[in-house]
């Protein structure tokens, strides 16, 4: 498995930076070079060559891409000639932006508002051609005793968010019930971390259910020496608010599909990586193995609860793996247009459904997973 980071110069002084949804210590970085990669038309391989293309990470290695890692190591991407390099993301790492450069990877998984705000702005021509998380992971984590169970309760508290774009569903869920940002609660910008929650410094929290969240329940309570429990939190869910937007999604270049060939390359490469995340679903613990050894820095521990927290973003999808939840993406808009993150809906060919439909076409595993039902995992102190 090739997985090679990718730094880009002055992208941080874009003032949009990346998100950290999935938020842990980079791994260990490889040099790599300062300008993405070229992307030629797949179809320039010598035949009987596999074409070369790159998938550019959202975050470092983490089960949020074991899909990925999954296709890579069972062989998918081999079986459907393709040479696919994996690009660490990080926190100096924009893959919205990086995915936006005409000379950048070939694939791109990223936030839907994000890539909306920059094709708003006609910076990008990336197209969603697979909405692989169906739901939406972003949560508000409190102490049970503060009685936060609802955005109404956000009202004269600290409301703990990241900044840069990562809060739009929790000020929508404000906004809502008549709340705005510091005028009715403090806004508090918050690191990639619990430490302000933990350090009761805010009242409430916000934090990805795969990753953040876990980041409490694996530390100890200093007054119980125990680990915290989830019975002390209550959690607000933006998917049952109604405030939830499209997070990760596979994107590719308008441009970049136009040329020759490169459709036929895409549908090859969304088959695989379909079947890469089918695989996990009904293989997590293998999964779990394949992004430690994609070189994930957040223990074994910390991995199986994220596995078991995507599968469910993932799982069941009801049009089949990869399919666009319209409702979904109409609320994205929406939300996005009222908190003046893009001036209008976007255009019609801001994502497409046939080259995902295609590629489930030629899967014969299950592709819907109706019947996923969600594991369980012990919690493991600091997540070993």
């Amino acid at each position: 498995m090739t997985i090679r980071s990718r730094f880009l110069v002055g992208l941080a002084a874009t003032g949009l930076i990346f998100s950290a949804c999935s938020a842990g210590a980079p791994a260990s970085q490889t040099a790599g070079s300062s300008q993405p990669a070229s992307s030629a038309p797949a179809d320039s391989a010598p035949a009987g060559e596999a074409a070369a293309v790159s998938l550019q990470l959202q975050w470092t290695p983490q089960a949020q891409f074991a899909g990925y890692f999954a296709a890579d190591g069972e062989g998918y991407y081999t079986a459907e000639d393709l040479d696919v390099e994996l690009l660490a993301g990080g926190p100096d790492i924009q893959p919205h932006i990086v995915g936006s450069d005409p000379n950048g990877p070939e694939f791109t998984i990223a936030w839907v508002p994000k890539v909306l705000e920059l094709r708003d702005k006609g910076q990008s021509d990336l197209v969603d051609i697979a909405q692989v998380f169906q739901r939406s992971g972003t949560r508000s984590v409190s102490w049970k005793e503060t009685n936060i169970t609802s955005p109404e309760d956000f009202a004269d508290k600290k409301v703990g968010v990241w900044d840069f774009g990562n809060d739009y569903e929790v000020i929508a869920a404000g906004r809502k019930v008549g709340l705005e940002p510091n005028e009715d609660y403090e806004r508090v910008i918050q690191d990639f971390n619990m430490e302000l929650l933990l350090d009761r410094q805010i009242d409430v929290s916000e934090a990805m259910i795969y990753n953040e969240y876990a980041q409490v329940l694996e530390t100890e309570n200093p007054d119980t020496g125990e680990l915290y429990q989830a019975d002390e939190l209550n959690v607000i869910d933006y998917n049952e608010v109604g405030t939830a937007m499209l997070q990760d999604a596979i994107w590719a270049r308008e441009a970049w599909l136009a040329e020759s060939g490169n459709e036929d390359v895409a549908e090859r490469f969304l088959r695989a990586s379909f079947r890469g995340w089918i695989f996990c679903r009904d293989n997590p613990d293998e999964c779990i193995q394949y992004t430690v050894d994609a070189g994930s820095t957040l223990g074994a521990g910390h991995q199986a609860w994220m596995m078991n927290e995507i599968n469910p973003l993932i799982w069941p999808s009801e049009g089949g793996v990869g399919a666009m939840p319209e409702a979904t993406w109409d609320q994205t808009v929406q939300i996005a247009v009222d908190a003046g993150i893009i001036k209008a809906a976007p255009s019609e060919g801001a994502y497409r459904t046939d080259l995902a439909e295609a590629a489930r076409e030629g899967i014969t595993e299950d592709a819907n997973g109706a019947d996923f039902a969600k594991g369980t995992v012990e919690v493991t102190p600091g997540g070993n």
